[in-house]
């Protein structure tokens, strides 16, 4: 919205063109969304223990984590609510690749939220019933894929690209639609897997959210795609707005859900911020690197298959516990501990990713 104002302004000042540049917006959003998160995060968890809308803490966990029991939840709200509202005030409004991913951020935590809601509110300690918060995935990331599939102007945006290797691409056509769901779907339920440590799961999708704002600007920029070889679809700069949003966001819950966390994400965040990273990988054909850059996230899915799979077959478990984060818990990792390691492997990760841009 305050592009269109800056655009009429310039009738009268050059100086408002400076609001044309992507990098200038984007910093923009990152404040934008940083100070809203800040400001208002107070006034929700004031809300949310007025409300007693706390956090129900399983007996079976680490023990650790019982004096976690009524911390406020649901905080995800606070961040969709600061990304939702920054990238409307920065964005271009008109690009398709902005709605798409703001769209699909607000209907992943729209199942989250009633998730929650059921939880939370309702005392129903089963939530939202899995079938039917994996239906209402499906849906929506099948909407998602399909239109991001019937809209695409060229073949190059429904190709997979393989990292580190310039000269293998793998045309999928009508696959474009079944990857685009598994990886939407799929990355939203690593993510909320992975929530479960206070700032476990936010600084990771930070860091993510970031390195594929810079992928999103170097692919949305004919010159820079062509010279380091990587698909160029016109139009998906315009996502690192939303990924600037993305950032400041979650560095503003972070500020309020670092250890000992003042509130929680809860799935109403951790379900959309996993869909909105799905999407935006999506859009500039990054999927293998999101796998590579989010592998804390692949790793706390895993952990989960791998157990299940284990307990239904042998009857005996991998881990101590699943997700992977309370099984080094139970050996006696202190919180903290565990939380920033995850960082720095993520941190190593994103690294790797970002290599791809050159190692060709």
């Amino acid at each position: 919205m305050l592009l269109l104002l800056a655009e009429y302004l310039q009738q009268f000042h050059k100086g408002f063109a400076v609001f044309q540049y992507l990098s200038l917006r984007g910093i923009l959003g990152v404040l934008t969304a940083l100070s809203l998160s800040l400001w208002l995060g107070p006034w929700m968890i004031r809300t949310l223990q007025m409300r007693q809308i706390g956090q129900a803490v399983r007996n079976d966990g680490p023990q650790s984590h019982l004096s976690k029991s009524g911390t406020p939840t649901m905080g995800g709200a606070l961040i969709l609510s600061a990304i939702g509202i920054s990238t409307l005030l920065w964005a271009d409004l008109s690009n398709r690749y902005v709605w798409v991913v703001l769209i699909i951020t607000l209907l992943f935590g729209a199942i989250g939220w009633v998730d929650d809601y059921r939880k939370v509110i309702e005392k129903n300690s089963r939530g939202l019933p899995s079938r039917w918060k994996y239906f209402w995935q499906s849906v929506f990331g099948l909407c998602a894929a399909i239109f991001l599939y019937s809209t695409a102007p060229t073949s190059v945006e429904t190709t997979l690209i393989v990292p580190f290797l310039k000269d293998v691409t793998i045309p999928l056509g009508i696959g474009f639609v079944v990857l685009t769901y598994f990886v939407i779907v799929g990355s939203s339920n690593a993510v909320n897997l992975t929530d479960g440590l206070d700032g476990l799961a936010i600084m990771p999708t930070v860091m993510v959210g970031g390195a594929l704002g810079i992928f999103c600007y170097l692919s949305g920029n004919v010159k820079f795609a062509e010279y380091l070889l990587i698909p160029y679809v016109p139009g998906s700069g315009e996502l690192i707005v939303f990924c600037g949003a993305l950032i400041g966001a979650g560095l503003g819950f972070l500020w309020f859900n670092t250890y000992p966390a003042q509130v929680f994400m809860g799935d109403v965040g951790a379900l959309a911020l996993g869909a909105a990273l799905g999407t935006i990988a999506v859009i500039v054909r990054q999927e293998i690197v999101l796998f590579i850059m989010g592998g804390v996230f692949v790793m706390e899915t895993l952990s989960v298959v791998i157990q299940v799979a284990s307990f239904k077959l042998t009857g005996k478990r991998v881990f101590r516990m699943a997700p992977i984060h309370h099984h080094f818990e139970l050996k006696g990792w202190p919180e903290p501990r565990v939380i920033v390691r995850f960082w720095i492997i993520t941190v190593i990760l994103v690294l790797i990713g970002l290599a791809t841009l050159k190692l060709r």
